[in-house]
């Protein structure tokens, strides 16, 4: 139990191993990969579909049982009222936990079905993406427009779209020669249950904020960017029907679920849909968080980013185990291969990855800390990075960093 509590292994190994930018270039990687990795399925694609809304739907039913099933232990069995009580939330928290995970599954096959992976057909992929989308209320092409910038600019501080990290400067932190340990105290010091609220409130709303208000993207937009707006700076001209078409989209979903919540009861919409919904943000919001803030991971400006070096710099995690393969289509498993061949179906990037691993050697990155330690390892180390250095690494509250650059 107590290795539920510790680092890996392969990250103590990083955090000891002076950091070198990776020297491979683009052609020896692609040279690697076989091309029959890069063939789309579209009938493979919608049987995940199709199996990703069967569970959905199965779960959903399921939990259509649990309140009469209690009911009847007591009438029936004479059950005592609290133990009756406990036996219910308890069922209805198993529903939670399953339904959010396949319902983050659905986020997964969008955010593929955005990278064009699902088919060769632009339509299908769009259809697809857009449904399962709307379904969470997620703006499909306003996201896929700025995720789609941030592959192309991943680990660069000066043109990442998400989770920048903030400077000293940001933090009105003094400068690194005259900061004392009670500086940085005073801007990140706290007790363990606000840092646990300050965790949740990212982890449930954190995803919503971040299409709201842009929070933890690129600090060179305006206050007030925002996914919904179809003149937002994120997006460029052309996008703009697509944005209109997102908007309606998730219009239409909220009078789904305003007419849902009239008809089956505000008590059964909080409990069918809300908290799997925000139990599913919180999926998304650690997945996508533990890609890219670990303090061994490096961040880039302009002088030393390079595309790869950018990609390379993300890390594979075994997030839920085989849950997380079979229900997040490998999303965190694989996140290498996803960064570096974005192109390349979910369901073939397994096979990329042990690719990857023979041919990166110590440049590639996997963390099997449990995620929720690593979760929170990341929250609470990853405070800022340097105004200053073209190769950065979070710093924790202290003003420590956790790996240094190795001596050229």
């Amino acid at each position: 139990m107590l290795s539920l509590l510790r680092d890996s292994p392969e990250y103590e190994g990083r955090k000891g191993r002076p950091f070198s930018p990776p020297k491979i270039t683009i052609s020896e990687v692609h040279a690697a990969v076989p091309q029959h990795l890069f063939r789309k399925s579209t009938s493979t694609a919608l049987l995940y579909v199709v199996r990703d809304v069967f569970f959905a739907v199965i779960f959903y039913h399921a939990a259509t049982y649990i309140d009469p099933f209690v009911y009847m232990l007591i009438r029936a069995y004479g059950f005592n009222w609290h133990v009756a009580l406990t036996i219910k939330w308890s069922l209805w928290s198993v529903y939670w936990w399953w339904e959010s995970v396949v319902l983050a599954g659905w986020w997964c096959l969008g955010h593929e079905a955005g990278h064009g992976t699902l088919s060769t057909s632009k339509w299908v992929n769009n259809v697809i993406g857009y449904c399962l989308h709307t379904s969470l209320l997620i703006p499909y092409f306003s996201w896929r427009s700025t995720h789609h910038a941030h592959h192309k600019a991943t680990n660069s501080i000066e043109r990442d779209e998400n989770y920048v990290p903030r400077t000293r400067q940001d933090c009105r932190l003094p400068s690194e020669s005259r900061a004392q340990l009670l500086d940085y105290h005073e801007v990140f010091e706290e007790t363990p249950i606000y840092t646990l609220v300050r965790m949740l409130a990212m982890q449930l709303l954190g995803w919503q904020v971040y299409l709201l208000r842009n929070t933890l993207g690129s600090p060179s937009y305006p206050p007030g960017t925002n996914h919904f707006s179809p003149s937002s700076p994120l997006f460029k001209p052309y996008e703009r029907n697509g944005i209109i078409a997102s908007n309606i989209g998730l219009g239409f979903m909220a009078l789904i679920l305003v007419t849902y919540s009239r008809s089956a009861g505000f008590a059964n919409f909080i409990k069918f849909y809300f908290i799997p919904y925000l139990f599913a943000n919180h999926w998304i919001v650690m997945l996508t968080f533990l890609h890219h803030s670990d303090p061994t991971l490096p961040h880039y400006r302009n002088k030393e980013w390079t595309w790869l070096r950018g990609a390379l710099a993300t890390v594979d995690r075994p997030l839920l185990g085989p849950l997380g393969r079979f229900f997040l289509h490998n999303v965190s498993h694989d996140h290498i291969a996803h960064h570096i061949f974005s192109n390349i179906p979910f369901y073939n990037q397994p096979e990329v990855t042990e690719i990857l691993k023979e041919l990166l050697k110590e440049d590639y990155n996997y963390d099997s800390t449990n995620s929720f330690r690593a979760l929170y390892r990341s929250f609470t180390e990853c405070c800022f990075i340097e105004d200053e250095g073209d190769i950065v690494f979070y710093k924790d509250k202290n003003g420590k960093a956790q790996r240094v650059l190795a001596k050229d």
